[in-house]
């Protein structure tokens, strides 16, 4: 029987909804009950598209013995991270904190009463694995903890919110914004895109872009700035995170090589390296792999990643299907067997693909291919002749304009596809991912001298602007037409971003060019709405949350540190010395300093 999970509006609260686990979501009514029943909260956080998120609901959710003991003993809320970015920070900062490590699913164990976390991890398997202890006997342990053991546990929680208590402030003493201060920055920025020797490799994007700007603000440090940025590019268009065939890029690689990634692709880290690349494009980095990059992500977008009324859709998920009614594997939709190869590929189109692509019959993942470039130059025509018959085995069609989501497992079984089964993609709408890839496809238009970037990220835009206001608040989400959920920081602060890069984008195009003014007065409005709900009058900043959504969380956060996308309060700066320029209002700037 499902759970109340199978009334939610999010893709992954609807994925946990035949679990049988009593789940509950995250708000008045299952806190109190938490307090009433002494139980301790356990709250799992991930996203749809996640891997180990989907690992963990078919295992460990899904059995009936660790469903018992949960739903005895525990009050189980399941959170969309993606829905409340604000929780997931304060929490995976906490886990951070405990155990020294970060990842989703994120699972922490709260007090009821305070909402403190006393014990947190990422993926828990049904059984002892990569030396994670089975999840009922965690479980277990942690029952009798909170039974038995006061004084432990009340040790553990005072130097939890000891160490997070700082980062709902940042109050130090200023500092004197010097361009000494500023060049050891933009090194720090710069190590970011230093690969490992070993490990994963995230894009940092970023970090990237902050790099890049330093390169003409900072002339002299102990690193090549523009090197780095440089390398960066190339390292994201020729290795495996960027899919070759059909456009877009994978989250991060699990290797220090670029070779083999995460499969699920994310909107924001499209937006995030479509800006970044035509921003090398415009202080001098030339490569024939850069731009073919930057138009086929496009393309991706507008055939796999666009809803009606034009906004974006959130994310495809890492796993998908090789057959009707099989498990779901992770990259089966974007990797290559050698004998598909052959059997897909003339001998003189393969010996092509293996000139520009680093290409090995034993494969690079789990015996398969993920298609890596070797170097940037333009590639053949019988290379491109190959890649498009690679692109018709997976799509069922060497050209497509629009491809049809599947929006649900159940989907996917169901109906008849051309090519390959598609992984799950969730439409709905984030703002303020909708924003990076909006600015993305502006500042792309102008590097590539493309109006009809411009005016897929104009038709964006004007959604949100007629869609995702409420009783004169912003929305973060839409579900199929209905806005959801209050915006938080980073919705304000990255729109505004992404209306005052159409407002310039307008200005490069004569076409466009008259609606500049209005684009700029969108953008004073988006920063006023900001002010009023999340800036912090005492000492500065935007909370993450609006002053009156924060009475049910830990603590008040302010983000002003970048990871996978930038700090809501480091655009909003940008923001502010823009409208300082474009409006000519000394207000912004100081509110900026």
């Amino acid at each position: 029987m499902p759970n109340r999970l199978a009334l939610a509006q999010s893709l992954y609260l609807r994925k946990h909804s035949d679990n049988p686990i009593d789940w509950w979501t995250w708000g008045k009514e299952s806190i109190a009950l938490a307090r009433q029943t002494n139980r301790p909260i356990f709250l799992s956080i991930g996203y749809s598209s996640c891997h180990w998120c989907t690992v963990m609901e078919r295992e460990a959710f899904s059995d009936n013995a660790i469903a018992h003991y949960l739903n005895t003993h525990f009050l189980p809320i399941k959170v969309d991270r993606e829905e409340r970015p604000d929780l997931d920070s304060l929490y995976m900062q906490a886990l951070q904190l405990m155990i020294g490590q970060r990842g989703w699913p994120l699972n922490v164990f709260l007090s009821p009463d305070d909402l403190i976390p006393f014990y947190g991890g990422t993926y828990f398997p049904i059984e002892p694995l990569y030396g994670k202890p089975a999840f009922l006997k965690v479980l277990e342990s942690l029952h009798n903890i909170y039974e038995n053991d006061l004084g432990q546990l009340t040790s553990i929680k005072s130097q939890v919110l000891a160490e997070l208590a700082p980062l709902a402030e940042n109050n130090a003493h200023p500092t004197p914004l010097t361009e000494d201060l500023l060049a050891r920055g933009l090194v720090e920025s710069a190590q970011a895109l230093i690969p490992n020797l070993s490990g994963a490799s995230f894009p940092m994007m970023p970090y990237g872009l902050a790099t890049l700007q330093g390169t003409r603000l900072i002339s002299k440090t102990v690193l090549n700035l523009g090197e780095i940025c440089r390398q960066r590019a190339l390292d994201l268009v020729l290795g495996g995170i960027f899919d070759h065939v059909a456009g877009g890029f994978h989250r991060y690689t699990v290797d220090p090589t670029w070779t083999v990634p995460h499969f699920e692709k994310m909107l924001y880290d499209s937006g995030l390296m479509l800006e970044f690349l035509a921003e090398t494009l415009r202080f001098g980095v030339k490569s024939p792999a850069i731009e073919r990059a930057m138009r086929l992500t496009v393309e991706w977008v507008k055939r796999e990643m666009t809803g009606t009324g034009g906004y974006f859709y959130a994310a495809q998920d890492a796993d998908s299907l090789k057959m009707p009614n099989s498990e779901p594997e992770e990259g089966t939709f974007y990797v290559w067997s050698t004998a598909e190869l052959l059997s897909l590929l003339e001998p003189s189109e393969l010996e092509a693909l293996k000139a520009f692509f680093i290409i090995d019959i034993a494969g690079n993942f789990e015996g398969k291919i993920v298609l890596q470039r070797r170097e940037g130059s333009e590639l053949s025509g019988r290379a491109k002749q190959g890649l498009t018959k690679l692109f018709q085995a997976r799509y069922g069609s060497p050209k497509i304009q629009r491809f049809p989501a599947a929006t649900s497992v159940e989907m996917i079984h169901t109906q008849q596809w051309p090519g390959r089964i598609p992984p799950v993609t969730d439409t709905k709408l984030i703002v303020a991912w909708n924003a990076l890839m909006i600015s993305g496809l502006a500042k792309a238009a102008i590097a590539l001298e493309q109006s009809d970037y411009l005016d897929l990220a104009v038709t964006a835009a004007q959604f949100i602007l007629q869609n995702q206001w409420r009783n004169e608040r912003l929305y973060r989400l839409n579900y199929d037409g209905q806005a959801a959920v209050l915006a938080q920081s980073e919705d304000y602060a990255f729109f505004t971003q992404a209306l005052l890069d159409i407002q310039q984008a307008c200005l490069a195009f004569n076409s466009h060019s008259s609606q500049s003014a209005e684009w700029l007065q969108q953008a004073q409005r988006v920063q006023a709405e900001q002010d009023e709900w999340f800036w912090d009058d005492t000492s500065g900043g935007y909370f993450n949350t609006a002053y009156d959504l924060r009475s049910r969380l830990l603590s008040q956060e302010k983000s002003y540190r970048d990871d996978s996308t930038p700090s809501a309060n480091g655009i909003a700066i940008a923001n502010l010395v823009r409208l300082s320029q474009l409006a000519e209002q000394q207000v912004y700037l100081s509110q900026a300093e």
